[in-house]
């Protein structure tokens, strides 16, 4: 039997996807929409035992490079490594974007993460178990920043369907609920008080089946680097950055929406759906358009990131709510 791969609409050639290696600094985003690439200027050079984590990575190293999923890619060239690793949201150890080397200070073996909640298997799952038992592939994601940035990288993880099927979540379950780690020792952003730690972030069942919706346990053909959220963070292609939440511990199946850590902190400008509108702005800037960090092209930011064709249909009947913040 002849088996047809129709690509989704969205996928084009891998040497058109951006390289993780640039970030933008918020203020010169808000203040210069109109500025050029902001090169070099605060990037760190990592010491080479820094660049990947020595503790989950060192144990889990084997598994990369995963085998690339041609039907996820993207129209822009990759970001490069040595740029995002190096300038990167971390607000758990710092409000600034040079928090590579802070964040070497987080201890990534022992990882468990606890399910719990409306689930018919609840537990506690060390992470090098999950990982072995979860199907790992690499797709290239556009990441849409709600600072009005972008970049494109080569993820490694796998479905955040899959680990619903083994979670077995019952009916009654309506949205997910996932938190980070907690420890103010090794993490200096957690001691500022005014934030409420831990960092929390949610999606609707319907969501998190999307298979768009994934988990995170690498990039660049290897383990996850502690400055990206290591070991498992989240990627939501289609929603603004921060809902990707980093270094998840805890997953949890309520009936109940969660209150997501940027909606506690600050809910007339960050809501809990966060999905990419060009049409909506944010209360205090513009977002019909986007930076390209690494070139510093400014291009149309496209509805839902581009991935409207995969996820509009979610939405439906919940016009009403207010989708795009």
């Amino acid at each position: 039997m002849l088996t047809i791969h129709r690509r989704p609409r969205w996928a084009v050639a891998e040497n058109l996807a951006t390289p993780e290696c640039v970030f933008a600094n918020r203020r010169a985003v808000l203040s210069g929409l109109g500025l050029g690439v902001i090169a070099g200027a605060g990037l760190l050079t990592l010491p080479a035992k820094a660049q990947a984590d020595g503790d989950a990575a060192s144990r889990t190293a084997s598994l990369y490079p995963a085998e690339r999923n041609e039907a996820y890619q993207i129209e822009r060239p990759l970001t490069p490594e040595d740029v995002s690793s190096t300038y990167n949201n971390f607000y758990e150890f710092g409000s600034h974007k040079q928090i590579a080397l802070a964040a070497q200070a987080l201890s990534t073996h022992p990882w468990d993460i606890e399910i719990d909640g409306l689930v018919e298997k609840p537990g506690t799952v060390a992470f090098e178990g999950l990982i072995k038992r979860m199907p790992l592939e690499e797709r290239l994601y556009r990441h849409r920043c709600v600072e009005a940035w972008s970049m494109t990288v080569p993820w490694t993880g796998f479905p955040l369907s899959s680990l619903l099927a083994m979670a077995k979540p019952l009916s009654s379950a309506r949205y997910i609920r996932f938190e980070t780690f907690n420890d103010p020792s090794v993490a200096g952003g957690q001691k500022q008080v005014w934030y409420p730690w831990p960092y929390v972030e949610g999606v609707t069942i319907e969501e998190a089946s999307n298979d768009l919706a994934f988990l995170v346990t690498g990039a660049y053909g290897k383990p996850l680097a502690k400055q990206f959220g290591a070991p498992l963070r989240l990627a939501l292609p289609w929603k603004y950055g921060f809902k990707s939440i980093k270094s998840i511990r805890r997953i949890s199946f309520t009936e109940k929406r969660p209150v997501s850590f940027w909606e506690e902190t600050a809910g007339s400008e960050y809501g809990f759906w966060a999905n990419v509108n060009p049409d909506v702005p944010h209360p205090r800037w513009s977002q019909a358009e986007e930076q390209i960090l690494h070139t510093g092209e400014r291009i149309p930011t496209q509805l839902f990131n581009g991935y409207a064709e995969e996820v509009a249909d979610l939405y439906s009947g919940l016009e009403n709510e207010q989708l795009y913040r």
